[in-house]
């Protein structure tokens, strides 16, 4: 038998080049069906591009020439498109029709997603659109961008814009709001208690996608408001479906939690608020 002890420096050898080809090229990365642990990460908008190895912008991602610019978002490791919607304030079918989107659970990381409806983006930018002038000078000039305007208050509260939010479930309030450990309020309650529509709204969420909320079901409301409701037992209503205020939603339950409760949030443009300053006193 031929011995192939004098080949195995040329087989090392070529293994080693191939190993490092391996280590220098770009890699395109999936991201995860499922969400990270935890409620707190904040929206990433605008957000800023994937770069290769040599520093430069990879443009093999879809969507990557959109990188930083207002109303669109880079996928993050660990990213779903539901909870990109939560963060920025939209459903994840708007997320999916807007970006052409087949399959909404496969998004790579260092995509590049928009957030914002169609037409919104410019607005945000501060670019301001004017007829042609007859001289022929520009038709489009940069001003410096607005800040967003304070929401209005009545005696300390943020405005609901006439949504009349009510309070989700009739338990004990067990912990507030509180922005860097608890994005909303935990009711407590025994299993199988009613959890009703804060208000009239649809459904653009429905299930358990999202690690560290359970059975979630999340309404929009307008273009402003979004509610989200965790650790349920069972969902009563589907996606697209549109409810009415106090209408039943979901039971009360313990999924993806410690104790039976209702984790109640309220977004407004994709940021946790405080519901207790959107709810009449109890």
């Amino acid at each position: 038998m031929t011995s192939l002890l004098p080949f195995r420096p040329l087989v090392l050898t070529t293994l080693a080049v191939a190993l490092l080809s391996a280590c220098t090229s770009s890699v395109r990365v999936p991201a995860p069906v499922e969400d990270r642990t935890g409620m707190s990460r904040a929206p990433q908008t605008p957000s800023a591009p994937v770069t290769t190895a040599s520093g430069e912008v990879d443009k093999s991602l879809p969507g990557s020439e959109n990188a930083g610019k207002p109303g669109y978002y880079t996928v993050q490791r660990g990213d779903t498109l539901t909870r990109i919607g939560l963060d920025n304030g939209q459903g994840w079918r708007d997320l999916a029709r807007w970006n052409n989107l087949t399959n909404p659970d496969l998004i790579e990381v260092g995509q590049v997603l928009r957030v914002a409806p169609p037409g919104a983006a410019l607005e945000n930018s501060g670019v301001v659109v004017r007829p042609i002038a007859p001289s022929g000078s520009t038709s489009a000039t940069a001003t410096p961008p607005k800040p967003e305007p304070a929401p209005a208050a009545q005696n300390g509260s943020l405005s609901d814009e006439g949504l009349g939010f009510i309070w989700p479930a009739n338990g004990v309030l067990i912990a507030g709001f509180d922005e860097a450990k608890n994005k909303g309020l935990d009711i407590g309650g025994k299993a199988g208690d009613p959890v009703m529509a804060a208000a009239d709204g649809q459904v653009v969420y429905a299930g358990s996608g999202l690690r560290g909320y359970g059975n979630l079901i999340i309404l929009k409301h307008n273009n402003t408001f979004l509610t989200a409701y965790a650790h349920n037992q069972a969902l009563l209503v589907k996606e697209d479906q549109k409810v009415r205020k106090g209408q039943k939603i979901a039971e009360m339950g313990k999924s993806d939690a410690d104790r039976v409760k209702l984790h109640f949030e309220v977004r407004r443009q994709g940021k946790p608020v405080d519901p207790a300053k959107l709810l009449p006193a109890r």
